[in-house]
Order: structure tokens, then sequence, then C-alpha cells
């Protein structure tokens, strides 16, 4: 099973990034939103998801585990294809997509190519409850973060989307030191995400 590849890009088209990884040459599908972060000739990392059928072996790569978890929880959702979830995830990245299930935006995500009403209530159905929106108070009433009261449940948002996507509550605690207590839960997520990209 390959976990990630990791090299040079040598090719950097819409939707496809190859990876040289010691002179092999990885195509691998990629969304708009890790295009975005890539360059060619400069090295790079992906996490990697293959897709094994009869008929081919693909590999879908992404620039964080963050997105590679969104994408397995799309493709887990009964009539959400790789090609849905990579249009999906292109149109407004991981944070956006996680907001979307958990806040019930069915425009952010029929925003996507393909993506009609009644797969984006499907989604939010079945994702809801998966991504944590559900538990929010309960997520909210460990000591990990404080905030004021009227913020407790952007709060509780911004923690579950952070737990979703794999963090653990003591990374969470540390990424949201110094978080505005004005701010919106996706600006708490994007702080959170953004300190834990510095850190590593």
């Amino acid at each position: 099973m390959l976990y990630y590849v990791s090299g040079d890009v040598t090719v950097l088209e819409p939707g496809l990034a190859v990876v040289d990884c010691g002179g092999v040459g990885y195509g691998c599908h990629i969304t708009g939103y890790t295009a975005a972060q890539l360059k060619l000739n400069q090295k790079t990392r992906l996490y990697v998801t293959e897709s094994i059928r009869e008929d081919a072996y693909e590999l879908y790569g992404f620039s964080s585990r963050e997105e590679q978890r969104c994408y397995e929880l799309l493709t887990s959702v009964t009539g959400v294809g790789p090609k849905a979830a990579i249009a999906i995830l292109s149109a407004g990245g991981p944070q956006n997509f996680t907001l979307a299930v958990m806040t019930g935006d069915e425009k952010m995500l029929t925003a996507a190519q393909g993506v009609g009403k009644k797969l984006a209530q499907r989604i939010i159905l079945e994702l809801k409850d998966k991504i944590g929106g559900g538990n929010m108070e309960l997520d909210f009433s460990g000591p990990a973060v404080t905030a004021p009261v009227q913020q407790g449940n952007n709060i509780a948002l911004a923690q579950a989307a952070l737990q979703e996507l794999g963090y653990s509550p003591a990374e969470i605690h540390q990424s949201l030191k110094g978080v505005d207590p004005n701010a919106t839960t996706e600006e708490l997520v994007r702080f959170a995400l953004r300190n834990m990209v510095m850190r590593n």
C-alpha cells in the first residue's frame, strides 16, 4: 500500500500531477486545491489513496492528510465516486467542505460540477454525524478551549471539524491558542490549520 509519494513535480496539468520518486513517475489525480499548492520542478509530498479496479489502477494525491480524509469520507457516500469527490474538494477545499456539511450548506456542494441537489443532500445526511455536527455541545464541554459563552457554538463547530480531520484534542487546543474571540467558525478552522502547518 502506498501512503505518500515524495519527489519533484515533473508534470502539472489540470487534475493531474506526476511526482518523480527515484526515477519512477507516479501520476496522481489531484484537486484544484492541491494543484494550487504545487509548483513544477519543485519537491512535494502527496498523500495517496489508491483506487484498484479490474480495468484500472489509479492514484489520488492530496497535499494534506485533512484533504485525503475528506476525500475518503466523500467516496464512502452512496453515489459519490472519485470524480465527484475531486470536484467537490476542488470547489471549496477541505475546510469549506467540512463547514458545508456541518452547517447543511447545499449550495457550496452543488457548486461542484456534476453535483446536484439530491446528491448534496445525501452527502450532508450521511456525513454530518461522522464529521461531528450532532455532537458539538459535547465537543465544547471539554476543557480544550476557552471562549465567551456566545461564541461557544463557533468554537464547538471548529473543534468538531478539526477532530474529524484527524487532529487530537491536544493539537486542537494548541492550534487555537491566541484565537480572535469574535472569529467565525470558518475563521477558527483556518486559523487552527494555518498554525498546524507552520508547526510542521
